[in-house]
């Protein structure tokens, strides 16, 4: 549970970041699984719609205590976030002073190309570590193009298949494993559905906002493939541009505090939550922020408990485990398609890219944190708003 705590504390820079720091902590330095087996789970959370680092954490739990001791870990690592984003839209509701309001999003500004900085650090560490043939140097670079290029989030399931089969040709390169009959768990994907029917037919007939709320996120949390990077936009859409829950303003505003909360970039929908629920006061914006917290993540969980044992025992076959070195290969050209994408919003200025690279700098030469490079980023920020 610390070690939880710790990354929850610690987990900037979006879930490319995280898998960086799931590989210091869990692998190198407590060894609760291998580096295998970490980037396995990772490939398999890639395949599934939902927040994969989340995931991604959740399977390594479940891995070692079952379903109780995932849920705990799934919990902690979602409490602070949620605290955080719940507690700067109750904020942003009742502090009422623009200007107040654009000197707190003044101090951030570094936040940006200091995330950045982040997520390219990370893309080194991924890419140095799973990139070790010529086949996947070729797909690394061919996910990233068709990432970058082609930017749907029905490209992210493609694109690991086709990988996957592009290195399953490779199975003779593996010993032959002992194979059991597969054990397919039903109950978590009937679970899954009934939930998603359920959920909506209740927010259909009580028109309560929560229930409806809740059937929203529960909705995307289902259906998004590619991350937080790809939900983004998802939610822009349906709640500023189709249902005027929030301003466009006041979006990009929470956006922007993504930059300095840690853990996952899904508990961006915690803060949507809460000021889509503004008009019910205080209790009823921690609700709408708990009903869409819960909303998001829990299609995620389910889907991991349904395909984790059965993944477990799928990839004892040759093919599949040959197929490993695609799916890992596309997952690295993912993380160099995020840098250039997170690029693209920010402002092409000489004070940005230094950021940007004095970041990567100090993450790889130095023992400094990334806690601690983001409050310098703040404090930074102070600075230049006081000078």
């Amino acid at each position: 549970m610390r070690d939880i705590a710790w990354l929850t504390l610690s987990a900037f820079g979006g879930p490319h970041a995280h898998i960086a720091l799931f590989l210091k902590i869990l692998v190198e330095k407590r060894r609760y699984l291998t580096e295998d087996a970490l980037m396995e789970i990772n490939a398999l959370c890639q395949l599934l719609p939902g927040p994969s680092s989340t995931q991604t954490l959740t399977a390594i739990a479940y891995k070692r205590g079952g379903v109780f001791l995932a849920l705990l870990c799934l919990a902690i690592w979602l409490l602070p976030a949620f605290g955080l984003v719940t507690s700067f839209a109750l904020m942003l509701i009742f502090w009422q002073d623009e200007q107040k309001n654009l000197n707190l999003w003044a101090y951030t500004q570094l936040m940006q190309p200091i995330a950045l900085g982040l997520v390219a650090h990370a893309g080194f560490v991924i890419v140095r570590k799973l990139v070790q043939t010529r086949e996947a140097v070729f797909i690394t670079l061919m996910a990233a193009v068709a990432a970058y290029f082609l930017r749907t989030p029905f490209l992210l399931p493609v694109l690991m298949v086709l990988s996957g089969l592009a290195t399953s040709l490779k199975y003779r390169d593996f010993v032959r494993e002992e194979k059991t009959a597969l054990n397919i768990q039903w109950k978590y994907l009937i679970i899954f559905a009934v939930l998603f029917i359920g959920i909506a037919a209740l927010g259909g007939i009580t028109r309560s906002l929560p229930i409806r709320l809740l059937e929203n996120f529960y909705r995307n949390g289902a259906l998004v493939f590619g991350g937080g990077q790809v939900l983004v936009p998802v939610l822009y859409n349906e709640f500023v541009e189709f249902k005027h829950y929030l301003s466009s303003s006041e979006f990009l505003s929470g956006y922007a505090l993504l930059q300095v909360v840690p853990g996952p970039v899904f508990s961006f929908s915690g803060y949507i939550g809460a000021l889509t629920m503004r008009s019910e006061g205080i209790g009823g914006m921690i609700l709408g922020s708990l009903m869409a917290t819960i909303g998001i993540n829990l299609p995620g969980t389910l889907f991991i408990f349904f395909a984790y044992p059965f993944w477990e025992q799928l990839k004892k076959y040759r093919p599949v485990k040959a197929s490993l070195e695609g799916i890992n290969a596309a997952s690295a050209g993912l993380v160099i398609a995020a840098v250039f994408l997170l690029w693209e919003p920010m402002a092409n200025t000489s004070l940005n890219i230094g950021v940007t690279v004095v970041t990567f700098l100090l993450l790889q030469f130095t023992h400094i944190s990334a806690p601690l490079i983001v409050l310098g980023g703040i404090l930074a920020g102070w600075v230049m708003v006081r000078l």
